[in-house]
């Protein structure tokens, strides 16, 4: 088992959440490819997107069906908004120890500062990055906000 994914496991054990970590048939760039293997709405699919706040990460886990708004964020975090960046791949790896396009909302080296989109409650069950581009985990808004501390917010411009 590739380390991301054994790291994604044992946080979900450590918090008592039963997920299987499925491997999709194929590589899920984007919510909706992954939406697609899955069956499900692109809504459902927690992207999991690190900025960086200067040189400090954050992690904003949005709904596939909506892109974050970096102003409301930078709002949220009492921040400028020219501040807030979208985070390289070396920076992302570097934090999560996760590649772009696997991340996952939980499983990093050290705890990431997390936002949840409240679009995310709007689904019984949600799709998470597992730590590979092409692994997922099933969970829910709520166990999200218990996995990461965070509480869901408005995230994306509506």
């Amino acid at each position: 088992m590739h380390t991301a994914v054994r790291r994604v496991r044992e946080a979900l054990a450590e918090h008592g959440v039963h997920a299987d970590i499925l491997e999709l048939p194929g590589p899920a760039p984007t919510a909706a490819a992954a939406a697609a293997q899955l069956g499900c709405e692109v809504g459902a699919i927690a992207n999991s997107v690190v900025f960086r706040v200067d040189d400090d990460p954050l992690l904003v886990v949005t709904s596939g069906a909506h892109r974050v708004d970096t102003r409301r964020v930078a709002r949220l975090r009492g921040v400028a908004h020219r501040r807030i960046r979208r985070a390289d791949p070396d920076f992302v790896r570097q934090v999560t120890g996760q590649r772009v396009g696997g991340v996952a909302p939980i499983g990093h080296p050290s705890p990431v500062p997390t936002l949840i989109d409240e679009h995310l409650d709007d689904y019984p069950y949600v799709w998470a990055g597992a730590g590979l581009a092409h692994t997922v985990f099933r969970t829910t808004c709520k166990d999200l906000v218990r996995l990461t501390g965070a509480e869901p917010v408005g995230v994306s411009a509506d």
